[in-house]
């Protein structure tokens, strides 16, 4: 017996034709048939995929063009002999890959937690007997029994079902558990429309059923999303493209620098090989910027940390900075951009129309008649309506730990909440109308009556249900006044206006009864003559703050996508409220399934809603805006969202009603499931972009300042005014101090007004290489131009050596202040003395210098000598020169009004 085939329609077909098919019936498969099965088809779970192992992982995260160029700059200073030099180079490589080892492996874990998604035991028909045995052991063919609360064990065509709902949110996004019957639908039906069938790992709400296995283990819905998650590429993140292409383009330039200082010192300036070499080698550490890797690392961390404080978790790094350059964000619905509780909006009688406000379960909020508050106590009609919806119910609201739960189906908790905004008061109301019986909702009649009495005797009937299947057994409906004969297309009309927007509708019915009637029949409704008395409009809502976040995205040039497995209308109103575009219309399902890659290129640049989407369809919406050099941040919640959750350059999943699944394949993750929050993760990853942006600003000047002064003397065949130990202390302490820094600068104004970097920016851009190129030339100015000035003095090599170094340091320490701001100017209060760790990392470097010149360990150790007031006070003024000269570079650029962010 073969698994599941997957070009049969098995929810299009007969239930007699299903069992014929899987060559069973209705006694169940014989064990003997069972264990050859078993062995046919394999066990019903998900095959794990082939893994990298932890070493092989490990020895990954040293495959980067920069680490190379880090662990160059080790064996040149282990050449030099400086050992601690060169274990703290070491040491910063293996703390980088330790974080990548512990971050990495996210896909296995996404099928893991799939994996455990499946119920462990499932009710069977054996040899025509019901027993239970582990859904290990489950194979086509089998008869299945459900209930209440079960977990459904493998793919499941049903064959009977007894007022069965199944909840498949995860699956599908739908918010609304999904009814079921055992009729075929048609073969084209969307996933969520297959009524008939049971999917593993989806909830059994209520009800009983049962159904014949028709695929287990990879071959079940989830198996294929588990399958697709497997097989989704990972993509890198524009920061590590662009660290990896700078870090290319650094280690050539770096080459043939130092390769052609060699050689002209060596063939030009005759310069013994061996003190050559040492220069060339002290040329290239100059220029490696060792603390880059460390000070991006605690940048992202520092992110890190300020997103989970506005309620973002992110577990990897590098995300932190992706979410800044994000240019799409393609949403899911339910719970993400919706609260994923229901809510009465309206109700509709024959003559007027009320409009509840407030959302969830909260009684908080009010009902409004043409733009007034609706008073039940003088409105007899909304009194009734009130009534008849929270008597006909069997949910349950009530406050929990500051806040309402709902206990029962979400849409009968809705009417319940909807009763109370307008006074009533549940448990007093069904006190005074006592419930005598109750016929529960079943599918395939579509409605629930309860019979009640008053306390004078008589006897009532409420009936609520679908409403055609309502209006079907009506004759009247209920008036102001009255009563009078029911005017059906007057309320087709008014429904159709309600369901236009996107509203579930429910009609509520009533009649009366003999004086103390005690039972209810199916006659009593089937022969008709009830009351229409008024319909009800349901929706889940948008969350207030997720229209808000929309706003800001789309202020920030980030465009809102809204991808969901619901229905196109409930879709379309959603997204209307929202404020995400509905001009290019909403495509659904099917549609998507029927268009090329190319069509679905061109549908994603003009539409912004789909519906009725499936894992697959996600999945290729991801990649066809991807097509489109866009960086797409994924919402999601369901196990359907996880695989274009991997694929999507940033993850979200949301962290309360999230599945494990989502979460896992996510890179974050919301921890109040809020669409708001996104729009602050996309400022906290601009400002940490900026702030790693400022951060290389400011090293990379440094290295090319050591680089070239070095170079000059070369040159000019004179002595190197700095050390290959110099030169690395000096990369160390800056690095350490005034860089780390830039790390905790605030956001800047307006962050979330400028449109998303374009993805393909280089990470040093032309103006980022001018700066550069400008301070770096004032470095080497001020350094190389003290050091020869003393040596023309006739001081020593190390008195020299000394004052250039210090010349150096504090030329970075005053380019510190112009690097708070890229282009805004530095010069006043805030730029100055605005940033408490650019004033700490001030003191500390002062006290280091310090101690570097004038500690007789340290002199020893790096070769200074103590200098003078009047070379303290040349160095203040170069600093001040140097600060003043940036400044200038910076008004200038701003009145010929260039953007530094394009």
């Amino acid at each position: 017996m073969s698994n599941r085939d997957p070009s049969l329609d098995w929810h299009a077909l007969k239930t007699d034709e299903v069992l014929k098919r899987l060559e069973v019936d209705e006694h169940g498969l014989k064990s003997p048939d069972a264990e050859q099965r078993l062995q046919d088809v394999g066990p019903n779970r998900l095959p794990e995929t082939a893994r990298t192992g932890p070493i092989r992982r490990f020895l990954l995260q040293f495959h980067n063009v920069l680490i190379y160029v880090l662990i160059a700059a080790a064996i040149g200073t282990a050449f030099l002999g400086h050992w601690l030099d060169t274990g703290v180079i070491l040491g910063v490589v293996l703390i980088n890959a330790i974080i990548g080892h512990i971050q990495e492996g996210k896909a296995e874990k996404a099928l893991d937690a799939i994996r455990q998604m499946l119920s462990p035991k499932a009710q069977v028909l054996r040899d025509g007997q019901r027993r239970s045995i582990p859904a290990e052991e489950l194979v086509p063919g089998d008869i299945v029994y459900l209930q209440a609360g079960d977990r459904v064990p493998a793919d499941l065509r049903l064959t009977g079902a007894h007022n069965m709902r199944i909840d498949e949110a995860a699956l599908t996004g739908e918010s609304v558990a999904s009814e079921k019957q055992t009729a075929p639908v048609e073969p084209e039906a969307d996933l969520g429309d297959r009524v008939s069938m049971a999917y593993s790992g989806t909830l059994i709400a209520f009800g009983q059923g049962r159904g014949v296995v028709i695929g287990t283990g990879a071959d079940t819905e989830i198996g294929r999303i588990s399958t697709m998650i497997g097989e989704v590429e990972t993509l890198t993140t524009p920061l590590l493209r662009q660290i990896a292409q700078f870090g290319r383009w650094l280690s050539v330039a770096i080459g043939i620098l130092a390769a052609a200082t060699f050689a002209f010192g060596f063939w030009v300036r005759d310069y013994d090989l061996v003190e050559t070499f040492l220069a060339a080698v002290s040329l290239a550490v100059a220029a490696i910027p060792e603390g880059l890797p460390a000070i991006m690392t605690i940048t992202l961390a520092i992110g890190v940390q300020r997103m989970a404080a506005r309620h973002a978790i992110i577990r990897r790094l590098p995300a932190v900075e992706t979410l800044g350059s994000v240019t799409t964000i393609c949403s899911d619905k339910t719970g993400t951009l919706t609260r994923n509780e229901m809510t009465v909006k309206s109700i509709v009688t024959t003559g007027a129309e009320y409009e509840l406000t407030g959302v969830g379960y909260e009684p908080h909020g009010g009902i409004t008649r043409d733009g007034q508050e609706a008073d039940p106590e003088s409105d007899p009609l909304l009194a009734e309506i009130l009534r008849g919806i929270l008597l006909c119910n069997d949910a349950e609201v009530y406050p929990k730990d500051d806040a309402w739960t709902m206990e029962g189906d979400p849409t009968e908790g809705a009417l319940i909440t909807a009763a109370m905004k307008g006074g009533l008061d549940p448990k007093e109301v069904n006190e005074r109308y006592a419930r005598d019986d109750v016929i529960p909702f079943e599918s395939s009649y579509k409605f629930m009556a309860t019979l009640h009495h008053d306390h004078e005797g008589g006897a009532f009937v409420f009936l609520k249900g679908a409403p055609e299947r309502v209006l079907a057994v009506c004759s009247h409906q209920r008036t102001a006044d009255g009563e009078e004969p029911l005017d059906a297309e007057h309320w087709q009309q008014w429904m159709d206006g309600v369901a236009a927007r996107g509203q579930r509708l429910l009609a509520l019915a009533t009649r009366r009864m003999e004086d103390h009637r005690r039972e209810l029949e199916f006659a009593d409704i089937e022969d008709g003559g009830l009351t229409l008395v008024a319909v009800c409009g349901i929706i889940d809502p948008p969350r207030e703050e997720a229209i808000k976040a929309v706003a800001h995205c789309q202020e920030a040039g980030i465009r809102v996508k809204m991808i969901t497995g619901d229905h196109g209308v409930t879709a379309r109103a959603i997204a209307d409220e929202l404020g995400i575009r509905t001009e290019g219309g909403v495509v659904v399902g099917h549609e998507l399934e029927n268009a090329t890659d190319e069509e679905l290129k061109e549908q994603v640049r003009h539409v912004d809603v789909f519906a009725r989407a499936t894992p697959e369809h996600k999945l290729r919406l991801v990649r066809a805006i991807q097509s489109h050099h866009e960086v797409v941040a994924m919402t999601g919640d369901g196990v359907n969202d996880a695989p274009a959750l991997k694929r999507a350059d940033v993850g979200i999943a949301m962290g309360i009603k999230g599945t494990e699944a989502a979460r896992e394949a996510s890179e974050m993750v919301l921890a109040d499931d809020n669409f708001a929050s996104i729009a602050n993760a996309v400022e906290e990853g601009r400002t940490v972009y900026d702030n790693l942006k400022k951060a290389i600003l400011f090293l990379l000047p440094t290295n090319g300042g050591q680089a070239f002064t070095i170079v000059a003397a070369i040159l000019l065949g004179l002595t190197l005014p700095l050390t290959p130990v110099q030169v690395l202390w000096v990369n160390m302490v800056t690095a350490v101090t005034l860089a780390l820094a830039l790390a905790f600068e605030p956001t800047e104004p307006g962050v979330m007004q400028r449109p998303p970097r374009p993805p393909r920016t280089p990470l040093l851009s032309g103006f980022l290489i001018w700066r550069v190129g400008f301070v770096s030339a004032l470095l080497v100015a001020g350094t190389f131009g003290h050091f020869l000035w003393l040596e023309q003095q006739g001081v020593t090599d190390e008195f020299a050596r000394t004052v250039a170094i210090n010349t150096l340091v504090m030329g970075q320490l005053f380019f510190l202040f112009n690097s708070r701001y890229i282009l805004e100017p530095s010069c006043n209060r805030e730029g100055l003395f605005g940033s408490r760790p650019v004033l700490i990392a001030v003191g500390a470097l002062i006290l280091l210098q310090g101690l570097f010149t004038y500690a007789p360990p340290l002199q020893f150790l790096f070769g200074t000598t103590a200098i003078g007031l009047e070379e303290w006070g040349r160095i203040l003024v170069f600093g001040i020169v140097l600060f003043t000269f940036v400044e200038l570079e910076k008004a200038f650029l701003r009145r010929r009004g260039f953007n530094p962010h394009r």
